[in-house]
């Protein structure tokens, strides 16, 4: 197999999507998709190379294991230490947890499986897993460990067989891909059933599946092809596409597309210009770097990068992907230099050493006397939240009985709601155990009270809904209905959203119950106790200071635009802002204890002021 400078240049038509997507530039929120890109060319050169030396009789595990190591060990273990030691220096109790774990995870080779696992409100966003980005590596080393050894029993047993069984399995892969796309718990977007088919797709054209293009026109044609299903995919997805299944299809056939056609012809030249050669030739140091400098310095400022900030990270990303490709790359892939045993000795101890300060790290735990008391109290705003959460929170997904809150008599009122109604409704309990009544809760994640909404990503929420509805009809003892969601997240001011809220009130009403409207909570643009206890360790905790009044007013314009007519229908309005907000700004903490656990869910303590000052 010759060098082909536009397979270079289709890495930087990967990486560069990938490190514009993170850096939040505006056009590129499909950029993830290049991981996908990154998929497809792995499968067709490393298929490539075994499937040659395999037909030849030649093929030997180790020496193809030495060559993944000299690839991939040395940079990713470099990388892998600097992040454990600027996590234990910048992250606070509660996020430097994970760290360590996903290290061990990344050095075993097993980072998806972890990050499958590691889900729910209090596994950390994104925003605080620096090695969150090696999943994908992951994938990669577990499809090479039983790919090899498949091709080696085919050679052997079946080789006329070889192009069918493939074929078989990137088709079962897709269809799994395909029938799991709305799922949510990570299973399709992290683990290797889902994803094979991509690395395949690339294999199938180093094995010669599909035949040769002679014509120069149709080679132009697909190749232009491939390159405007990967630009559709970059410019048209986003967070909310259901991604991978049927949408993974453009990427992955792009890539494919021009890694079949693309030698000779216009679109080859473009990708093997000098730039683009560049790009692709460091895209791998690119990608380990990019996304812990950008977590970290997200994590620092306690916002996302934009402006100066977003053009250095970009900046730096790429100086160290230069610095980490020719001083640790390079030297580490020559073999006349870097004989075989000694790149397995330093495999070897590499991974010793990542694993054991992996492990003292997770032994030292949250590790709080890195910090002064008062930044540790700060942090513990996080744990805030109410002690009946899980207990309570996302019953219908379980399949459990909702949870009676308040006084020990039949409920006369519920809460229902979102995961911001989970707090609300235990400061109402406080309030009702108080005063002799009880609230049933009836809170589930991103769904907000809205009969006729379907959320985009899960279709338990409609369902969810009706089923509240439905128990609010059967049950004539319930005499208070209280609406709670995120209704500031910017999408749900939408007049046709705001519209279906408003036939959603009406029905209630209609059944003869009262309604109480839990207004728009101000959302932050940085997780509360963290930029609270980063002041505390500047001492500045007295310029703690939340968004503008004005910024959430018309975020909720639509939303606001109604609540007069409610009110004026005998619904109540609790309104959040009436309480955490004075004419200019809204507040974060307050009593030296924080408002909100995370960016925009209120905290026991926010919940209970709000509560208390609405009525």
């Amino acid at each position: 197999m010759h060098y082909r400078r536009d397979i270079d240049g289709l890495r930087a038509l990967a990486i560069l999507p990938v490190l514009l997507f993170h850096a939040h530039v505006p056009g590129f929120d499909g950029g993830y998709v290049g991981v996908d890109i990154f998929f497809v060319i792995s499968g067709y050169l490393i298929t490539g190379i075994i499937a040659r030396e395999v037909d030849d009789g030649r093929f030997s595990l180790a020496r193809f294991y030495e060559r993944r190591f000299r690839r991939i060990v040395p940079a990713l273990g470099l990388m892998i230490l600097v992040v454990l030691a600027l996590s234990a220096w910048l992250y606070l109790p509660g996020d430097l947890e994970g760290v360590p774990r996903s290290a061990l995870a990344a050095t075993l080779f097993a980072s998806n499986l972890w990050f499958f696992t590691d889900t729910g409100y209090f596994a950390g966003g994104a925003d605080v897993k620096p090695l969150l980005h090696t999943w994908s590596l992951a994938v990669e080393e577990q499809y090479y460990i039983g790919f090899p050894i498949l091709l080696m029993l085919i050679a052997r047993f079946a080789p006329r067989w070889r192009t069918a069984v493939v074929m078989a399995i990137a088709a079962g892969s897709l269809l799994l891909s395909i029938a799991m796309q709305r799922d949510t718990s990570g299973f399709a977007f992290y683990l290797l059933p889902t994803r094979a088919w991509e690395l395949l797709a690339g294999a199938s054209l180093a094995l010669g599946v599909v035949p040769a293009l002679k014509a120069r026109w149709l080679r132009e044609l697909v190749a232009w092809g491939g390159i405007a299903g990967i630009t559709f995919a970059v410019g048209c997805y986003d967070r909310d596409t259901l991604f991978p299944g049927i949408a993974a299809l453009a990427p992955v056939l792009g890539a494919a597309a021009l890694i079949h056609s693309a030698p000779g012809t216009s679109a080859g030249r473009l990708l093997g210009r000098a730039p683009l050669v560049g790009v692709g030739l460091v895209s791998y140091s690119l990608y380990l770097w990019h996304w812990p400098l950008i977590v970290f310095t997200e994590y620092a400022t306690d916002m996302a990068v934009t402006g100066w900030t977003r053009i250095a990270v970009i900046a730096g990303s790429f100086v160290a992907a230069i610095l980490s490709w020719r001083f640790v790359e390079r030297p580490f892939r020559d073999s006349q230099a870097m004989p075989a045993r000694t790149i397995f000795r330093f495999t070897g101890a590499t991974m010793a050493l990542l694993c054991t300060l992996s492990l003292a790290l997770m032994a030292a735990g949250p590790w709080p006397s890195r910090f002064a008391p008062t930044v540790l109290a700060q942090a513990a705003g996080r744990e805030d939240i109410s002690p009946e959460r899980k207990r309570c929170h996302d019953i219908f997904a379980r399949g459990a009985t909702p949870c009676v809150l308040g006084a020990a008599v039949p409920p006369d009122a519920m809460l229902w709601g979102d995961s911001h109604g989970v707090e609300l409704a235990y400061a109402l309990a406080l309030e009702a155990r108080a005063q002799g009544w009880a609230l049933v809760q009836r809170t589930t994640s991103s769904c907000p009270p809205v009969l006729g909404y379907d959320a985009p990503r899960d279709a338990r929420c409609a369902a969810a809904n009706r089923a509240a509805f439905a128990a609010l009809r059967a049950n004539p003892a319930i005499r208070r209905v209280y609406l709670a969601a995120f209704w500031a997240n910017g999408a749900f001011d939408d007049p046709a959203f705001v519209a279906k809220l408003d036939r959603s009130i009406a029905a209630i009403r209609a059944e003869g119950r009262e309604v109480v409207l839990i207004g728009a909570v101000p959302p932050q643009p940085f997780d509360v106790p963290r930029r609270l206890a980063h002041l505390a360790r500047a001492g500045r905790l007295a310029e703690a200071q939340g968004v503008a009044r004005s910024w959430l007013d018309a975020r909720t314009v639509h939303l606001r635009a109604l609540f007069a007519r409610w009110q004026a229908r005998g619904v109540r309005l609790i309104d959040p802002a009436v309480a955490l907000c004075d004419a200019r700004h809204c507040a974060i903490e307050q009593g030296g204890k924080p408002l909100y656990f995370d960016s925009h869910h209120l905290s026991v303590t926010g919940a209970r002021l709000v509560i208390a000052r609405g009525g």
